[in-house]
């Protein structure tokens, strides 16, 4: 019988081995730790910056407020080499402050019109300053500013901007005054390439904003204001700051109206260089007059005061006043345009008047002998102004065919000035001195010194026969009042004798006019050459220069 052989069955162990512990609760801890360092992972965005001075990757900070809200994880030039771009990974829970209008800046040690900032850094290194905001919208790629902005968008105000025909009159930072205040900064500056300007936008901090009006004017301010007028000199300071960045100030004028508060974003002003350009062009309501003045204008600019009376009535606008080359020199005169201010003239009379009704009363005004003339402003720097007044005398000088309008704007009746007037006067004194028969009373006198010497001889004789006369017996033998008359006779003639007094004072005194006349010969001479001599002076009369002499 045949032995039988067991067999095996085999069958699979389900136990778990506690060798599969280890890994499996590496990749669960992994896992763990790749989710908890993504979960705190933010979004990550894209600075475009010109220069990454001082960024490092792994180390520059992104800061709100000095509190830490991401990093500069890389650094790289742009595909065409122009800027910078820089990769940050933000913090977790900052989705809220990547908005449209969030704002990045470098915080860097700088100095500026508000002092030295961003010492803190040159120990800890540059970071990145980010202020939130307010957008609805969100986004990922930035712009990085190249300063730290004047405001940010949590700040409260308004911004307004300035245009001048000149641009470097202010630069960012500078302060922005109100009554010796400062209220504000200026914010950007740049050019209007197409209207040839430059612009200053600027933000007034709440609650100085509401010291805006729309009658508002700014002008450049120096930080020293130097007067010098009837009540002495004066030199007025405003704060270190002013003196030394400058700025701008703004105010409504004195005796301007106020007008309204500004209710809508960014108005547009002009920007003056100081109070007295605000002054001379803080009034709206004018009448523009052309006048036509036969004299020079040398002196006169615009800005000049038009005056009436000493009262100040208008400003020069324009010397001379040229359109588009229509003005000839054919005319004999030269074109000035001025312009009435009607709300200086408000301030003079008992009820305000229009436009209009201005203009007709300047009319009638011509008809009585309203005239303007150009008179000196100061004599040292030969300045000019021009006056206005009544002249009587010229109502009927007055042509009939004279110009009422010059290119379609109205013309002032003009009279010659102070100057020309003076001018005529000389002339009109030399050409009589020039009449006046000098030569012929010079010959005269000599001639009369002459006959005088005989009538001295004359007289001498005449004493010696008197002489004789009296002592003669005939004559001793005359009655007593005889002798007298005939004494007295010979006391009179010793007063007119050649060794007398009376003769050498009489004859001294025409050779002092013979002298005279002689002296003045020249003068006459020169004026007659030159008329203007006695204003402008002789023309200089060069040395003589001696002519070589000849060997004998």
């Amino acid at each position: 019988m045949d032995e039988q052989k067991p067999t095996a069955t085999v069958s699979p162990d389900r136990h778990f081995s506690p060798v599969w512990i280890i890994p499996i609760v590496s990749l669960i801890v992994a896992g763990w730790m790749v989710y908890q360092y993504m979960s705190q992972q933010g979004p990550e965005i894209h600075l475009t910056v010109q220069t990454a001075e001082g960024v490092v990757p792994d180390k520059t900070l992104v800061k709100v407020r000095s509190v830490k809200v991401g990093m500069v994880t890389a650094v790289k030039l742009s595909k065409d080499y122009s800027q910078i771009d820089l990769t940050v990974r933000m913090d977790s829970g900052t989705d809220r402050m990547l908005r449209k209008d969030s704002e990045f800046w470098l915080v860097k040690p700088r100095i500026g019109t508000e002092g030295v900032t961003g010492l803190e850094t040159l120990l800890s290194g540059p970071y990145i300053e980010l202020e939130p905001g307010d957008s609805k919208e969100k986004r990922s790629d930035f712009v990085m500013l190249s300063a730290p902005p004047i405001a940010g968008p949590d700040i409260k105000g308004t911004r307004v901007i300035l245009v001048a025909s000149e641009a470097g009159k202010l630069a960012i930072g500078d302060p922005v005054m109100f009554e010796g205040y400062v209220v504000g900064r200026v914010e950007k500056t740049g050019f209007d390439v197409d209207k040839h300007r430059a612009t200053y936008q600027l933000f007034i901090f709440q609650p100085y904003s509401g010291l805006l009006r729309t009658r508002s004017r700014f002008w450049l301010n120096s930080g020293m204001d130097i007067n010098l007028n009837a009540q002495g000199f004066s030199i007025d300071f405003a704060s270190l700051e002013t003196l030394i960045s400058g700025g701008v100030t703004f105010a409504v004028p004195e005796g301007s109206p106020e007008g309204e508060q500004l209710n809508g974003e960014m108005p547009e002003f002009e920007l003056y260089d100081n109070l007295q350009d605000v002054r001379a062009n803080m009034y709206e309501k004018l009448i523009p007059y052309a006048m036509l003045f036969a004299d020079s204008v040398r002196g006169l600019s615009p800005g000049a005061p038009v005056e009436y009376r000493g009262i100040r009535i208008g400003t020069v606008k324009q010397v001379p006043f040229v359109l588009s080359g229509k003005a000839s020199v054919a005319t004999m005169k030269i074109p000035v345009l001025v312009n009435i201010e009607l709300e200086r003239i408000d301030h003079l009379a008992s009820s305000r008047e229009t436009i209009d009704q201005l203009e007709q009363s300047f009319a009638d005004a011509f008809k009585n002998g309203l005239r303007a003339s150009l008179k000196t402003a100061n004599f040292l720097s030969g300045s000019l102004y021009i006056d206005i007044d009544f002249y009587p005398d010229e109502v009927h000088a007055s042509k009939p065919d004279a110009v009422r309008t010059y290119y379609g704007y109205n013309v002032f009746p003009t009279i010659e000035g102070e100057f020309v007037l003076l001018q005529h006067q000389i002339e009109h004194i030399l050409t009589k001195l020039e009449k006046l028969p000098v030569d012929k009373t010079v010959d005269y006198l000599n001639q009369s010194l002459v006959r005088l010497d005989g009538a001295g001889q004359q007289l001498q004789k005449t004493l010696k026969d008197v002489d004789s006369l009296l002592a003669q017996k005939e004559t001793q033998q005359l009655p007593q009042t005889a002798h007298r008359t005939l004494a007295d006779l010979r006391s009179i003639l010793k007063g007119f004798s050649p060794d007398s007094t009376n003769y050498a004072e009489i004859a001294q005194v025409l050779l002092r006019i013979n002298q005279a006349l002689g002296q003045l010969d020249p003068l006459l001479k020169t004026l007659n050459e030159q008329p203007d001599a006695l204003i402008f002076g002789t023309k200089g009369v060069a040395d003589p220069i001696p002519v070589k002499g000849s060997n004998p």
